[in-house]
């Protein structure tokens, strides 16, 4: 059985040691709307080739696990309906009974890593959700940030969450959060969340040289990389925590938990927001392919 099917022009830039950026695919299928959502996957893509990178979006289809996707392969995922939110849980099952799925951080780092690639570009990682301490809602990603060794550019973790919670759980795990060019742990739509980056560098070498020396010291897990979106496109996180807070109590009133429940605060903040809030999400996913995609070329020259 072959596991991963690789793209072509993917497995040329990995079999000549060149840079590669991991893409997570739920943001075509859970994050956007059509047609936003083909449109940022392919200009997120381009973004990661202007910066001298080969992108490799992730998903499984129709069984198989895909390490890089046609055009023709995108536009399908991202008119699909139904298609399921993977992560390290129902990665396996997914392919085992022929089914078509997005991944999430945590099933994107595991394909991934099994395939070779060091670094992946995503918009922010899942956490802690308000409330865990009764309902235990914590994201896979942070676990799979300790034991998976793929450096994660992101813009912090999402708003929505429990930020506080979420940095302390990933102080526990071990994982180094690392803010890019601030020293304010970023808030997704917003710069700063008010909260210190337990670590802070501003260049690409130094998070490479980083990267290669824990798998040098063979420690497992990957590191978060903090990059605060781009000043022009942020949403101040003022105006956003009472639209934060409108969405969360419309969640609790209409019961939507679990995997249902980052697709619909998102949803609502978009409507409330009168869709700024996906201006910002486009923004702050391309700022991040840009600044992963400079981190894996210097990866692959030390």
């Amino acid at each position: 059985m072959t596991l991963l099917h690789i793209a072509p022009d993917v497995a040329r830039a990995l079999d000549a040691g060149a840079p590669v950026v991991a893409l997570e695919s739920t943001i075509i299928t859970h994050g956007m709307p059509w047609p936003q959502n083909i449109e940022t996957a392919r200009t997120v893509e381009r973004t990661v080739r202007d910066a001298g990178a080969t992108p490799a979006t992730i998903a499984v289809l129709e069984g198989q696990l895909h390490i890089g996707l046609t055009g023709a392969q995108l536009t399908a995922l991202a008119q699909a309906r139904g298609t399921a939110k993977l992560s390290r849980a129902d990665l396996a099952a997914c392919m085992a009974s022929g089914g078509t799925g997005a991944t999430t951080v945590a099933a994107t780092m595991i394909a991934a890593a099994r395939a070779g690639i060091d670094v992946f570009a995503t918009g922010g990682i899942g956490g802690v959700h308000p409330g865990a301490e009764d309902t235990f809602d914590i994201s896979a990603d942070l676990h799979e940030l300790a034991q998976t060794r793929v450096s994660v550019v992101s813009a912090g973790a999402k708003a929505i969450l429990d930020l506080p919670k979420t940095l302390e759980v990933l102080e526990t795990l071990g994982v180094p959060v690392i803010a890019c060019g601030q020293d304010d742990f970023p808030a997704f739509w917003s710069r700063r969340s008010g909260l210190p980056a337990p670590l802070r560098m501003d260049d690409p070498a130094t998070i490479a040289r980083a990267h290669r020396l824990r798998a040098a010291l063979d420690l497992p897990g990957g590191q978060l990389i903090a990059n605060p979106i781009p000043s022009e496109a942020e949403i101040p996180l003022e105006t956003l925590m009472p639209l934060i807070d409108r969405a969360q109590s419309d969640a609790r009133a209409q019961g939507i938990t679990g995997k249902a429940l980052t697709p619909f605060l998102l949803q609502r903040i978009f409507d409330l927001t009168d869709g700024r809030s996906l201006r910002a999400n486009i923004a702050l996913v391309c700022n991040n392919a840009a600044l992963a995609a400079r981190i894996a070329a210097a990866i692959c020259a030390t």
